[in-house]
């Protein structure tokens, strides 16, 4: 089968032939039917993400697929069914292995392109805005990097969760879909000083920053006091630095998410945003957004368009 491969770190991945993996004992083997990209994966081709799997690796966190065989002791999910799982790597090729425990079966109405754009995105959002900053109706949010894979979704959730949201993206197309996907406000931060902005519509009671670098500095002059920061991640390539005084003078707290750690130490968290999540789609509250479904030859492709940020919403791969 092909495979999309890292075989060494910070050097670009390769399209190869490599034998078809027999399902193990708790797996299922799965033919893929797609796989959404993630700004993690740019991290693990350099070796610089937090999973740091052994070489030669399959890139590819999330995907959708049907199974096609069970390992040793599986019962669940059955063979022909459509199902979505994270995996953490392992997704952008034809078929892949995976523990059937994590496979989440996916709704009739649900294509097989949005399941792969679903679960690392809007559970993220979900769980870092209900869970961890118990995001209240009526509460301002501040989205950072508002346009890309998570960012989008935390316009959507916000709104739907009853805050008035604003979205901080670069340039005038972006912010066009930040429109579309419930932002009451937006604002431009290619032209526009983020903390001006922010603090001219009342400032924010929580901070989504999947972002860092400066506009995380600028975010946090913004906040009302009790706001809170949420830190998702460091898209610019630069992690900030907090100046501890003004979280004392504002009363402000920083929260670290990470939603892949929950996997291991407190999954049920995941479990119960997913199955929520799965609720509002099957009610036609949520609306994944795809800028580019691409085959796995372009993979390269879709990569880049992460890296250069010209992509909105998720790219999705289809093997």
């Amino acid at each position: 089968m092909r495979a999309f491969q890292v075989t060494e770190f910070d050097t670009p991945p390769v399209l190869q032939d490599v034998p078809k993996p027999e399902a193990g004992k708790g797996e299922v083997l799965l033919r893929i039917e797609a796989c959404g990209l993630n700004f993690a994966d740019l991290l693990m081709v350099k070796g610089t993400y937090q999973e740091r799997p052994p070489l030669p690796f399959t890139l590819g966190m999330e995907v959708s697929g049907t199974v096609v065989a069970q390992g040793e002791g599986v019962t669940s999910p059955e063979i022909g069914d459509r199902v979505a799982v994270f995996g953490g790597n392992g997704g952008l090729a034809e078929f892949g292995t995976f523990p059937a425990n994590l496979c989440v079966t996916l709704p009739d109405e649900m294509p097989f392109e949005h399941a792969a754009a679903f679960q690392v995105a809007y559970s993220t959002s979900h769980v870092a805005l209900d869970y961890r900053a118990q995001l209240q109706p009526g509460e301002t949010l501040l989205v950072l990097g508002a346009a890309g894979g998570v960012g989008l979704t935390a316009v959507e959730l916000g709104k739907l969760m009853g805050a008035k949201v604003i979205a901080a993206a670069r340039g005038a197309d972006k912010l066009e879909v930040c429109r579309q996907a419930g932002a009451d406000h937006v604002i431009n931060t290619r032209s526009e000083d983020l903390r001006e902005a922010v603090k001219s519509l009342g400032g924010a009671d929580v901070v989504y920053d999947p972002v860092g670098g400066d506009l995380f500095t600028a975010a946090l002059r913004a906040c009302k006091p009790e706001a809170r920061v949420l830190t998702i991640g460091f898209a610019s390539g630069s992690v900030p630095q907090i100046a501890a005084n003004h979280l004392l003078v504002k009363n402000i707290n920083v929260i670290g998410f990470y939603w892949g750690g929950y996997l291991r130490f407190k999954p049920q968290v995941l479990t119960d945003s997913l199955k929520q999540l799965s609720q509002w789609y099957a009610q036609g509250k949520l609306h994944p957004h795809i800028s580019h479904t691409l085959p796995l030859d372009q993979a390269s492709d879709g990569l880049e368009l992460l890296r250069s940020r010209r992509s909105t919403g998720k790219v999705v791969i289809t093997p």
